[in-house]
């Protein structure tokens, strides 16, 4: 007899082995792994109770399931294997770097054996990127995106090139909302008993960080499909254009808010991709630049950071190439503490929804911690444990490649910005208590004293990079004025008051 061991993340019917009508299956719900860092409250309440809806619809459906409350895997195991001494198990390959290594261990050292299936709630098979890639790094998403699009065939001419002429339409995702935007609404889900008792489990339970109150996320197959057909309905079509805003008064414009259901398996990122060119061909009111923007969001950038940190771990979890070396601000975990517009903002955002969207995660929250010289391990971890869709497979690449520039492996150069992107790309600096126009002074945007203080203080490391050349000039340009002292000493009043507690 053959039993399906199917983990938190992997609650999918449409794909791997769950398709293949197995005798049993298995569901441990291991209390230990919510007690390995400050998750938040919606990220542990979406994942449990999508657990138990899983098992319940399982057992209507006629399927003989065990599942297993337990401290560990270990000890849900032991108690597998009293009832089912010796048996087999079969799973699917968990992202999570090491993680099919411990759980042959567990098995085995009860007497049972456990066979590792491939992961297919991912587009791109790891023999797939691995003969596309060759043997010789770096990593180029540019050119892995391209190959996706031909080997999917989405938004792609029947002579091999991309619809419309260009394979990115990135140039055209950086509009600003005019002032009357108004975000269609994102609707919302009603909970049988599942949500409630879980939520006050956590909360009696567990040591977390965020608002537990105001959760709105999908714990079903029915509300995860239900979340995509509102998705491509009402917000793909404006997706687009202000795919890379933020709005102080609007939480999530146009994105889709899937990542999470899609990552857990409720959603496979293939049925979602088709929905979405479904409706793209269907319809009139759905732009290039809107459908090409999610597809390379779903089909490109997802699968790239789960390659990438296959190839990259164990290193690039310590990866930090640039030295940082202080600690994440406390702001981080009491947005409160911030008159900083944009970044309380942020901050606040995930203590209240789990949630941010990818400006916010890499311009604000990131952009901040890397000019301020945050370890990436400490951002890692504040990530890992306050986003409702994180994983380390793709939370670890994420925020030590893209966000903190700890690895050259993919990236060319740091996602470092003043103030002057902020205000482009937001509505926050108007209302800040900040001048993003000013560089020192007690009311200068710390933006910009921060950004102009990383370039000098990596000016070995960074000046030789091709891409930042321009940025380098202006700090010439500054030192040779003599402001350059000036600007440092605000940076460094900047960064005492925010590990004080005060900005």
């Amino acid at each position: 007899m053959t039993t399906v061991w199917v983990l938190g993340n992997q609650l999918t019917r449409t794909a791997g082995p769950l398709t293949d009508d197995p005798d049993r299956v298995l569901l441990i719900e291991a209390a230990a792994l919510a007690r390995r860092r400050r998750y938040h409250p919606q990220k542990l309440c979406m994942v449990f109770a999508a657990m138990r809806h899983f098992r319940d619809e399982l057992r209507d459906d006629g399927v003989d399931v065990v599942y297993e409350r337990a401290e560990t895997f270990g000890a849900g195991l032991d108690a597998y294997f009293d009832a089912h001494p010796g048996d087999d198990l079969v799973v699917q390959r968990p992202a999570n770097h090491g993680t099919a290594d411990r759980l042959r261990e567990l098995v085995a050292a009860r007497g049972g054996s456990l066979r590792v299936v491939a992961n297919a709630q991912f587009r791109c098979s790891p023999a797939q990127f691995d003969d596309w890639m060759g043997t010789e790094p770096p990593f180029k998403h540019r050119p892995f995106y391209r190959h996706m699009r031909r080997e999917t065939g989405y938004l792609m001419r029947d002579d091999d090139t991309p619809e419309g002429g260009d394979w990115s339409y990135d140039d055209q995702n950086q509009e600003t909302p005019p002032a009357e935007y108004d975000s269609p609404s994102v609707g919302g889900f009603e909970y049988d008993e599942h949500v409630p008792a879980v939520r006050d489990w956590v909360a009696t339970e567990f040591d977390t960080w965020g608002d537990p109150d105001g959760f709105d996320w999908p714990v079903t197959r029915e509300q995860a499909t239900r979340a995509l057909e509102s998705f491509v309905a009402d917000r793909l079509a404006g997706f687009g254009p202000y795919e890379d805003a933020v709005l102080a008064d609007d939480w999530h414009l146009e994105h889709s808010l899937l990542s999470a259901a899609v990552n857990i398996g409720l959603l496979h990122p293939e049925e979602v991709a088709d929905a979405a060119l479904d409706a793209y061909r269907s319809r009139d009111d759905i732009p290039l630049n809107s459908i090409e923007g999610f597809v390379r969001q779903l089909i490109g950038w997802r699968e790239f950071m789960r390659h990438v940190y296959r190839h990259q771990m164990p290193g690039l979890a310590t990866a930090n190439q640039l030295g940082a070396d202080r600690d994440l601000p406390p702001l981080y975990w009491t947005p409160t503490a911030t008159d900083m517009a944009c970044l309380g903002s942020a901050a606040g955002r995930v203590y209240d929804r789990g949630y941010a969207h990818h400006i916010e995660r890499l311009m604000v929250l990131s952009n901040f911690a890397l000019t301020y010289g945050a370890r990436p391990q400490a951002l890692t971890e504040w990530f890992h444990g306050g986003f409702v869709d994180a994983y380390d497979w793709v939370v670890t690449p994420n925020v030590v490649g893209m966000g903190s520039f700890g690895t050259d492996a993919f990236t060319s150069k740091p996602y470092a910005s003043s103030a002057n992107y902020i205000d482009k790309m937001t509505d926050h600096c108007s209302d800040c208590a900040f001048d993003p126009d000013s560089t020192v002074g007690e009311r200068a945007c710390p933006f910009n004293s921060l950004y102009w203080d990383f370039l000098a203080t990596h000016e070995d490391t960074l000046r030789s990079n091709h891409r930042m050349g321009l940025v380098y000039s202006h700090l010439d340009s500054k030192r040779d004025a003599g402001k350059l002292a000036a600007i440092r000493e605000r940076a460094q009043r900047v960064r005492e008051g925010v590990a004080a507690g005060r900005l």
